[in-house]
């Protein structure tokens, strides 16, 4: 038809412009029917501060509302299928909605509405359902299905009790109570209690939680193509170590989250931040899956007060400050001036409340079929009272998921996440083989993970298990103490059992495998708990082993010390091969040691006993949140001066967040959460204060984990691409050459040593010293023919010092007495030769006529002699000892020797006395 109206020439322009003109007529149709929709919106009158008129939608978002509802008397008389409640500041108006149905005949009532702030009343109404024109409850009628809503026009005054930022605050913490009265019985016969909000709130599950599990992937697709990338087992390991942990990750995640099953009284900003960190937690909420849960449930959902919360269909008779009956039903207006003048703002207040009363007017609903677009639900059972945020059941209502589903939930979504985990692996070998079936990918790439496939899925369903295993042991205890369903807690003790022998068995067939091979053995220490300053004045805690301390015999203060054991070498085998090149040990274990430090293998045993004693206080200990808090404390303080102690990660930024950042934050945050307790009774002001200052320090410990995994990922495409010479980008060279050096250094976990200054060398001079000359005895020195009184006298002394003045008086009479005898400086002589003269003298000794110039010669000599071997004891030089005859000597040997004696004496003093002429 379009065709018929154009031209033969430019047919088909003009059947385009045809076509563009009949699609702008359907736009500005459906245009137009929306116009005509819209008209039926609905407005609303209200005034600015200056007085003029203004027209508001009467489905605009209010400043205060209310959300889902749930039963505070748990018997009541009236089923409310909906409650809602809003304030708008803009008019100066609170709306309210209800809806349901009753079993009762006929029975007249009073309703009390009032609103909660931060645990103190801010607004409160108590009125008449038949004065305020809500004709459905005036009387109570079976037959009539309830519905009230009316518009409450508000002063200034009536609101001076919310104060400005409760407009504006994120998780507003505020209740909205209703509670309608039998004028028959002037007794309680519903009560419904709804949350507060202003829309603004910490909990983004939906972005955060999104955001949160892209990074988690990223880190576990670099930490799994360290794992396969290389042949060299020992290589790969290495860069394993240094890539990011899963583990790691999913602790922070994992401490976060269950933080909140702690058993005190939330402040409401504290559980809307930790409902982002949910699903890691295995808290998905599945309308599919709860059902099933509810199935196998049936209808014992536990006890919420037994884990320290309110829960929904039960009697709260405390609820919001409790209630007066009294006040309820006040005095006639005739005996309001009866009283004295101490109740006469009481009675003001009563006339308040007549005075709205008298100004309720109906609700005109925005919408006839769905109604008021802002209002909540009832809660589901087993959930606690919205506004309520205590213990395990306070957090898991932000995911609509009853405390008594917890246990099933995780479990259910574990199996999941195993068997993704295995089908994952699998079907990224089958990608890999059919990339080079086709030509697309080298047939020389990843080998060895494409041989070895099987056992990388098998490590990776037990690697997946150590990662949720503080997550099932703490849902299978928990489920212990919440007692529910039988049949629930019956798989809770079968995955229990299964969980604790399965994971510790592993993990003692590993500390098994690597030990039998050497000689080891457990002795016995103690560790001593030391005061210390950290930066020079900050209070700390050091740590010291008996064994480790340098000075046993010096004592020390130590305020703590308790026993402890270790792992020692007691005979070391040499052809032991380091655990980090052990190929057999990484390919069996590698999943729980291989991010170790070379001497520190074993830490897994003691990562996993740790976290099993922290899942027995937070699950064990529900319900008394005095144990949980302060025994976790002391838990988390031992183990983190521990774990301080022993680094036991290889990769920096592993120890840095683990060991560190994450102690840190746990330790905080027990710490502050003491203040939470119920017997505290802290204003709640305070405690969302508190909240806050928790959710930050986790919210830096979170931000810094997502760093960490995106310096994870850069690292492990270093890692990858080891074996190229063309990195890019070219920037990061220098980066990546640092990085692999890093690797070198760390991987042999030796002992860092301190670089020592040399000692300045003394200037080189030529010199020749000899210190000392030591001489063995000959057979001739105990031969008393052969001792020559000469050679007595000969000896070596050391050089001595240059410009010494002792040296040259040493040296000058050391010179005097080797002048005595020809042989050269040191010589020994041997057997004397008697000459003619030696003879004669010899001769005249046996006469008896010695001549008074040899006596005096003799006694000269003496004096020499005796100061000569006074100086030779001096030098400590080494000398043939003086042979006199002793006092045992026969006296013809003894005269023989002295005559002997003194015959070779005579030649000596001569040729000392013609010296001394000379």
């Amino acid at each position: 038809m379009l065709g018929s109206q154009c031209p033969p020439y430019g047919a088909l322009a003009c059947r385009l412009w045809m076509t563009l003109l009949l699609l702008l007529a359907l736009i500005s149709t459906a245009t137009a029917a929306n116009v005509a929709v819209s008209g039926t919106t609905k407005y609303v009158e209200a005034a600015t501060p200056d007085g003029q008129a203004v027209w508001l939608k009467d489905t605009r978002k209010p400043a205060l509302y209310t959300q889902n509802f749930g039963d505070c008397l748990g018997s009541s008389l009236i089923n409310v299928t909906r409650f809602d409640a809003a304030y708008y500041k803009d008019n100066m108006t609170v709306l309210f909605h209800l809806e349901g149905n009753t079993n009762v005949a006929n029975e007249s009532l009073m309703m009390y509405i009032g609103v909660f702030a931060y645990g103190e009343a801010r607004f409160d109404l108590t009125f008449n359902p038949c004065s305020a024109q809500i004709y459905s409850l005036c009387p109570m009628n079976r037959s009539v299905p309830i519905e009230a809503n009316g518009i409450i026009p508000v002063s200034d005054s009536d609101v001076a009790g919310i104060p400005p930022i409760a407009l504006n605050i994120p998780d507003f913490e505020g209740q909205a109570i209703l509670r309608i009265f039998a004028n028959s019985t002037q007794s309680e016969v519903g009560c419904y209690s709804a949350v507060v909000t202003n829309g603004a709130t910490f909990s983004h599950p939906a972005a955060v939680g999104t955001v949160l599990g892209i990074f988690t992937i990223v880190a576990i697709a670099a930490s799994f193509a360290t794992a396969i990338y290389g042949s060299h087992v020992p290589t790969t390991r290495t860069h394993y170590a240094h890539s990011l942990s899963v583990l790691v990750v999913f602790s922070v995640f994992h401490h976060i989250f269950f933080t909140g099953s702690l058993s005190v009284n939330w402040p409401s900003v504290l559980p809307a931040f930790w409902s982002n960190f949910a699903w890691s937690g295995g808290m998905i909420y599945s309308e599919s899956m709860q059902n099933s849960v509810n199935q196998l449930i049936g209808s014992n959902k536990g006890n919420t007060s037994i884990v320290g919360a309110a829960g929904s269909g039960s009697a709260a008779e405390d609820l919001g400050g409790g209630y007066e009956i009294s006040q309820i039903y006040k005095r006639s207006f005739s005996t309001l001036f009866r009283h004295d003048f101490n109740s006469l703002g009481h009675h003001l207040q009563q006339l308040r409340s007549v005075r709205l009363e008298n100004h309720l007017a109906k609700r005109a609903l925005a919408n006839t079929t769905e109604g008021y677009d802002w209002y909540g639900t009832p809660v589901k059972p087993g959930l606690p009272l919205p506004g309520n945020f205590s213990g395990f059941a306070g957090t898991l209502a932000q995911e609509n998921i009853p405390a008594s589903n917890a246990f099933m939930t995780g479990f259910l979504w574990f199996l999941i996440l195993l068997v993704l985990v295995a089908a994952a692996v699998v079907v990224f070998k089958w990608i890999l083989e059919a990339l080079i079936k086709y030509k697309q990918l080298n047939e020389n790439r990843l080998t060895f993970f494409r041989e070895h496939w099987l056992g990388y899925t098998a490590v990776a369903a037990l690697r997946t298990t150590v990662i949720g295993f503080f997550m099932i042991v703490y849902l299978c205890l928990f489920q212990f103490t919440y007692k529910g369903s039988a049949g629930v807690t019956a798989i809770a003790a079968l995955v229990f059992i299964v969980f604790f022998f399965g994971v510790f068995g592993l993990a003692g067939y590993a500390c098994y495998y690597r030990l039998h091979s050497g000689s080891y053995a457990i002795k016995q220490d103690r560790m001593h708990f030391k005061s210390k300053k950290v930066l020079g004045f900050l209070p700390w805690v050091g740590l010291e082993l008996e064994s480790q301390r340098s000075e046993k015999t010096q004592a020390r203060s130590f305020f703590v010390s308790m026993p402890w054991w270790g792992v020692h070498y007691v005979k070391e085998d040499a052809q032991q091969i380091s655990v980090q090149h052990d190929e057999d040990y990484i390919k069996k274990f590698g999943w729980l040691a291989a991010r170790f430090r070379r001497t520190r293998w074993w830490f897994f045993a003691l990562w996993l006993t740790y976290e099993f004693v922290r899942a027995c206080f937070y699950g064990g200990a529900a319900g008394h949140p005095m144990t949980q808090v302060f025994g976790l404390m002391a838990v988390e303080f031992i183990a983190l001066i521990i774990i301080v102690k022993l680094r036991p990660f290889e990769g920096a930024r592993l120890n840095a967040l683990m060991v560190y950042l994450l102690g840190f934050s746990k330790v905080a945050t027990l710490a502050l959460s003491a203040a939470f307790d119920i017997r505290f009774n802290l204003a709640r002001i305070n405690t969302t204060v508190i909240g806050v200052v928790v959710i930050v320090i986790q919210g830096l410990l979170a931000s810094a984990t997502l760093l960490a995994i995106v310096f994870g990922a850069i690292s492990s495409y270093m890692s990858v691409t080891r074996d190229r010479e063309a990195f890019r980008p070219r920037q990061w060279e220098p980066y990546r050459q640092r990085y692999f050096a890093h690797l070198e250094k760390s991987a042999p976990d030796a002992p860092t040593v301190k670089p020592t200054t040399p000692m300045p060398e003394a200037p080189k001079e030529p010199y020749f010293r000899v210190a000392s000359v030591r001489r063995e005895p000959k057979i001739e020195d105990s031969d008393p023919d052969c001792i020559d009184p000469a050679s007595s006298r000969t000896s070596v002394a050391p050089a001595p010092a240059i410009g010494s003045r002792t040296g040259s008086r040493r040296n000058s009479l050391h010179s005097a007495h080797m002048s005595s005898s020809n042989l050269p400086f040191g010589a020994r002589s041997h057997r004397t030769s008697w000459s003619t003269r030696d003879f004669s003298g010899w001769q005249e000794a046996q006469h008896g006529s010695r001549s008074s110039n040899m006596m005096s010669g003799s006694r000269m000599h003496s004096k020499v002699s005796e100061g000569s071997l006074r100086d030779q004891t001096n030098h400590e030089q080494v000398r043939t000892p003086a042979r006199s005859p002793g006092p045992d000597t026969p006296l013809e040997v003894r005269k023989q020797r002295n005559d002997k004696g003194k015959e070779k004496e005579a030649p000596l003093d001569e040729r000392t006395s013609e010296e001394a002429s000379a």
